[in-house]
């Protein structure tokens, strides 16, 4: 997920993509705790992309 994309998104669509991408880290979590998550590394992915989308939402919210 690209920063250019996501700062082309409305905030609609950023909560959106929050909530999805939550969604999905927590999914990734439970397979680690259960040991069926092959692909460690998109834990990491995950959380930096959750991390991005919370930046974009705040930079939108203080140029209101």
């Amino acid at each position: 997920m690209n920063a250019k994309e996501l700062r082309a998104k409305d905030e609609a669509a950023l909560k959106q993509e929050l909530n999805d991408l939550q969604n999905t880290h927590f999914k990734l979590r439970m397979q680690k705790a259960t040991q069926q998550l092959t692909n460690t590394s998109s834990l990491r992915t995950t959380r930096r992309d959750i991390a991005r989308v919370r930046t974009i939402l705040t930079e939108k919210a203080t140029t209101k």
